[in-house]
């Protein structure tokens, strides 16, 4: 028997799982393969795949019939990674500036995100805050992976103002009436006391 097996393949996708990795066997880009005489082995000149390999992958099917004799076929492996990412949040807690404002990146708020394929981005729905943020804030961190998968987490961004105010006083001269009284208001002696996030009382 010198005759040839005919080989034929298949094209498959296979998706990495969590750990970024993923595995095939001859058998799954066998597409009927057939001899005569009989087929004694398949086998594939790639059968393991990780992160490096998203996307088409060539792999050729041999084919060896029960006398030895081979042929082979290529077949199209697309490796895909659907897997998201796991994002993962901290509270954080800001100080405002004497301006009255505050900011924060992304990577302030994450708490080691990760992603077997690699993480390219990391995004926050706010990184600005001024005087009416004072107080708790939900921030969402938008993790992407290396192939386009997201995922989110909340983080509790506390702002507090801790800048003491301006205090700016004048002098005043007033007069005592009839009665040998006088009386001011604070307002009286103020020269223009300020702060970026207002004042409350003088």
């Amino acid at each position: 028997d010198n005759v040839a097996p005919v080989a034929t393949c298949k094209n498959i996708t296979i998706q990495l799982d969590a750990t970024g990795n993923a595995s095939i066997v001859a058998g799954d880009i066998n597409n009927g393969s057939s001899d005569a005489c009989g087929i004694a082995l398949l086998s594939a000149s790639k059968t393991s795949f990780n992160c490096s390999n998203v996307g088409a992958n060539t792999v050729t099917l041999t084919v060896t019939d029960n006398n030895g004799n081979t042929s082979t076929c290529n077949s199209t492996v697309t490796v895909q990674d659907n897997v998201a990412p796991v994002a993962l949040c901290k509270n954080i807690t800001i100080q405002l500036n004497s301006s009255g404002s505050a900011t924060i990146v992304a990577g302030d708020i994450d708490n080691g995100s990760n992603d077997a394929c690699g993480v390219a981005l990391l995004s926050a729905s706010k990184t600005s805050f001024n005087c009416s943020n004072v107080g708790a804030n939900t921030v969402t961190l938008t993790v992407t992976d290396n192939n386009g998968n997201t995922s989110t987490c909340n983080s509790t961004v506390t702002v507090q103002d801790n800048v003491a105010p301006v205090a700016t006083c004048k002098n005043i001269t007033i007069q005592l009436d009839a009665t040998g009284n006088a009386s001011i208001v604070a307002g009286d002696i103020n020269n223009g006391s300020s702060d970026a996030c207002g004042i409350a009382l003088l």
